[in-house]
Order: C-alpha cells, then sequence, then structure tokens
C-alpha cells in the first residue's frame, strides 16, 4: 500500500499568489476504468484541496488520467467542483469527436488534448495531427508526453502542430541523457519555435541518481530554464500514479526543487504564476 502524503513540513519556497500546478489527476472508483492502465487509490479534489493549502498553490490544470481513456467526465467534474476561476482541464479526445462536444468541454474549462505515446495512452503520436487539426480551431493546444530520447524521430512533426504545445516532465528522457546529447538538442530546437512549452515535473519517474535531489534530470531542467524561461511550466504530477513503482515523492520537496534549478526568483514566479497564466487563461 503507498502512502500518500496531503500535508507536512511546508515547503521553503514561498509561493506567489497565483501559482499554479500545471498537471495532475484525480481517481474516482465509481468510474470505470480502462484495464492496464495505472490506477491508484481515490484521488479526491478534497484530498487535493489540503495539497493547496499545503503548498501554495491557487490554479490547477487537471490532465484526464491514461485510466479513463477518452470518458473526461471525472475531469471536467473535477474542474467544475473547482471552479473555472481556479481549474482548467485537459481532455482526451479522437480525431472524430464532434464540434458540439468540443465546444461543451471548451465552456466549461478544456482549453488542451492529451497526447500520450507511452504505454497506456488512447491518442498516441498516430493520431496527433488529426487530433490537433481538429481540436485548433477551439483554442486548445496539445500535451504530448513520449520518451524523450525519441524527439529527433518525431521533430518534424511536432514542429507542424499548429499553435501552441507542450512538453510533458522535463521531456521525460527514459533513460536521463546529458545536455549536449542530439535527443535534447532536438527538444531545444522545439523551444526555439517559440511554441514550445514544457513542463518542469515528475523527475522521480525516469531519474536514475534518484532524489531528492535527481542531478541527472535536473541538469535536464536547468538547461531548459535557462534556454527559454518564458515557456518553462511547474507540475506536481499528483498523486503519483506509479508511485507504487518508484515511490511516493514528496511534493513540498519536489517544490522546493525550483530554488535550485531555476537561477532567481524571477524565473520561478514565470513559472508558477505568469507563464500558466498566459497559457491557460487565468
Amino acid at each position: 500500500m503507498v502512502t500518500r502524503i496531503l500535508t507536512g513540513e511546508p515547503p521553503r519556497l514561498k509561493a506567489s499568489a497565483g501559482t499554479c500546478d500545471t498537471h495532475m489527476h484525480f481517481y474516482d472508483s465509481r468510474y470505470t476504468a480502462l484495464p492496464g492502465t495505472p490506477l491508484p487509490a481515490d484521488a479526491s479534489v478534497a484530498d487535493y484541496r489540503q495539497v493547496m493549502e499545503w503548498l501554495g498553490i491557487e490554479r490547477v490544470v487537471i490532465v484526464q488520467p491514461n485510466a479513463y481513456g477518452d470518458d473526461n467526465r471525472l475531469t471536467m467534474d473535477s474542474v467544475a467542483a473547482l471552479g473555472m476561476d481556479v481549474a482548467r482541464a485537459i481532455a482526451v479526445v479522437k480525431p472524430g469527436v464532434s464540434d458540439a462536444e468540443l465546444d461543451e468541454l471548451t465552456k466549461t474549462g478544456a482549453c488542451g488534448a492529451r497526447i500520450m505515446a507511452l504505454h497506456g495512452g488512447t491518442i498516441g503520436l498516430d493520431q496527433m495531427d488529426a487530433v490537433a487539426a481538429k481540436v485548433h480551431p477551439f483554442g486548445w493546444h496539445v500535451i504530448v508526453q513520449i520518451n524523450g530520447r525519441e524527439f529527433p524521430d518525431h521533430e518534424a512533426q511536432l514542429l507542424r502542430l499548429p499553435g501552441i504545445f507542450v512538453i510533458d516532465h522535463v521531456g521525460k528522457f527514459i533513460d536521463p541523457v546529458t545536455p549536449d546529447d542530439p535527443a535534447f538538442r532536438s527538444l531545444l530546437r522545439l523551444l526555439e519555435t517559440g511554441r514550445c512549452y514544457v513542463k518542469i515535473s515528475a523527475p522521480y519517474e525516469t531519474s536514475k541518481t534518484g532524489g531528492p535531489a535527481y542531478q541527472d534530470v535536473g541538469a535536464l531542467a536547468k538547461a531548459l530554464i535557462r534556454a527559454a524561461p518564458d515557456r518553462m511550466l511547474w507540475a506536481s504530477n499528483w498523486p503519483h500514479a506509479q508511485a507504487a513503482k518508484f515511490g511516493y515523492p514528496n511534493d513540498a520537496t519536489l517544490l522546493d526543487l525550483l530554488l535550485d534549478w531555476a537561477p532567481d526568483e524571477t524565473a520561478i514566479r514565470k513559472m508558477l504564476v505568469d507563464n500558466p497564466a498566459r497559457l491557460y487563461g487565468f
């Protein structure tokens, strides 16, 4: 049994007003989960409110979990519970989704579509172009999670995306590379477009050096923040769906990594407040 931490010693980093967690999930056993996808114990809005109070989070972007495929009800219900002044959603939609459904999702807080090219994902790179074309007229962007080592193979496809796109989890290099690796250089070229954002999140899922410092992932995070501080986003990845595999991290410690990874308070504020407010329309 994984012990979930909802409160504890506060982070050393004092979050500014408007701090946003740009990637987390809710789980509820009342909703049918797809077999073979990570499914932690129920993680509710009430639980997450405790985390928000603990860390000083005021805004949140709820990402549709792999467990529920394109059944976005729990995610959208959670936006409604928190309120659109606080929450936005990243949904999973298929290329055949109707304009009426996209319109309703948009009105109720959705602003992006999830592309998950790793195990358990509903929409992979083979459908990304079609989904992006479908959602772009509604003002949505796509968020993409792949093995970062494959960026050179998919760089051209990512460059074709209309508008803004977001890369998850420090690029999610499995296993971490060095900043001079060709795969990481590919991610830096995507940043140079001015249309690419990267989430500084979930280092525990890929690090080989381990916590609490995650030096190998940290070297990549520092390089990304240095390259494009105006397009970096911080995220908790709560409730850490694969904690049984990686160990349950301390969310305050994850937030405090920014004190080491970001060069100054200005960059931290951009990542926590300014960049997500601009991207998600808060």
